[in-house]
């Protein structure tokens, strides 16, 4: 293990086999359908999740951030391996309650050296900084520097999203019915941003391909740094990946990354959704 170990959660979508191998360690918030609880990526896979999410009898799923004490344990772990300080960085704490059980494990342990960032986003908004941080140890950095760099960088992080439905944020409750049968009579594809911890709604597009459409010119509204496109199991992502590349010919399309949304954004968002988590050149 690295001198300075990366920790992150399981809202940052990374995948957990790829995130081992980077030296991300990923501590998994928890999903609840019904009375079935299952940690996000470890018990459920992000698969699995989106199969039982659109199952017709499937419950809306309730999320949960992990305790104090199984932060704890994973921050013990890592110094047991030869981590000599952590850098913690996780989802908004306006969204979830995990970065305060990251910062009461930290208290826990008050002899070690642990940095707890907020990422004032989610998916892999919190998922790019997570493998910044990688990098910034490799270069011999210290967790002190790590986590101020990384926490200065949270202000040119966006993250836009393109619904294909209100259905689910009428589930969540994060809207009316009546909202919600409006928009979907009137076709209406609102597009949602999350920027420095707060979510809202900055476009409500007819029609789902004009709703693509202003979503890429969003995207690309300012210089891009790092990119990795989100998608809540939509067919076409893929497509929709090669026509933001067609806008932003100087980055290098390998280190663009598809993402699929997991367990703590996915139930707000339903399925069918494209969008992407931008940082933006400072």
């Amino acid at each position: 293990m690295s001198r300075v170990a990366i920790f992150t959660d399981s809202a940052s979508d990374l995948d957990p086999g790829l995130a081992a191998a980077e030296g991300i360690v990923i501590v998994p918030l928890l999903v609840s359908f019904g009375s079935d609880t299952y940690k996000a990526g470890v018990e459920m896979s992000t698969a699995a999740f989106w199969e039982r999410m659109v199952a017709p009898d499937a419950p809306f799923p309730k999320t949960a951030a992990s305790s104090p004490g199984e932060f704890k344990e994973a921050y013990e772990a890592a110094f047991a391996a030869g981590a000599q300080a952590i850098v913690s960085i996780h989802v908004a704490g306006t969204l979830s309650g995990t970065i305060k059980s990251a910062a009461i494990a930290r208290d826990m342990l008050p002899d070690r050296e642990i940095h707890v960032v907020d990422s004032l986003g989610a998916s892999m908004a919190q998922g790019i900084l997570a493998r910044m941080g990688v990098e910034l140890a490799a270069d011999g950095r210290s967790a002190a520097e790590i986590a101020e760099v990384v926490e200065s960088r949270t202000s040119d992080m966006v993250t836009y999203v393109a619904l294909e439905t209100l259905e689910y944020l009428k589930k969540g409750g994060r809207i009316s019915g009546a909202q919600a049968a409006i928009g979907t009579l009137l076709s209406v594809k609102p597009i949602i941003r999350l920027k420095q911890g707060v979510v809202d709604t900055v476009e409500r597009v007819r029609t789902r391909s004009k709703a693509r459409d202003r979503l890429i010119e969003l995207i690309c509204e300012r210089p891009i740094e790092r990119l990795a496109i989100l998608h809540t199991v939509s067919p076409d992502v893929e497509a929709f990946r090669d026509e933001v590349l067609a806008r932003v010919p100087d980055l290098d399309p390998t280190e663009v990354t598809i993402d699929l949304v997991g367990a703590s954004v996915g139930p707000h968002l339903g399925p069918g959704c494209v969008g992407a988590a931008i940082l933006y050149r400072a």
